[in-house]
């Protein structure tokens, strides 16, 4: 429950920093900024990967060849997990004031926002390529 708490909290917090509209700076958004535009890109796409999830799981039972969405299925629910994963860690890396009203940060929380900014980046990719896998094997014919 409280692992549910932190994910929520984060997310509204990342909700709440693509909703604000602040003022923008002329040399581009700052890396915080860069790093929640990924979230923002990609956190919508959870609930399309929640419907693969339960095609595949249709399809395989009804199909002789079920193990490939069953791979498939395990490939998008450890991308689901890793988008909560990474959300709760960023949470607990970084307070409100940090991501909310892009606060100036030490240089220890820069390198921690470099490292952030990576995984996400990875993690889009993750959720991205096991959706398109999944939506190429629904398109298939048993």
């Amino acid at each position: 429950m409280k692992h549910l708490f932190s994910i929520m909290l984060v997310s509204l917090m990342l909700l709440g920093l693509s909703c604000k509209e602040g003022n923008k700076k002329e040399e581009g958004p700052s890396q915080m900024e860069r790093v929640l535009a990924i979230h923002d890109e990609v956190m919508p796409k959870m609930g399309e990967l929640g419907k693969l999830v339960g095609q595949l799981k249709e399809r395989a039972g009804t199909s002789e060849s079920s193990e490939q969405y069953e791979m498939a299925i395990k490939d998008l629910q450890k991308a689901n997990v890793a988008m909560m994963d990474w959300m709760k860690e960023f949470g607990d890396r970084f307070s409100s004031k940090e991501i909310l009203d892009d606060e100036q940060l030490s240089e220890q929380k820069k390198l921690l926002l470099a490292e952030e900014e990576e995984k996400v980046k990875l993690l889009k990719d993750q959720i991205t390529s096991s959706m398109a896998r999944a939506k190429a094997l629904l398109a298939q014919r048993d």
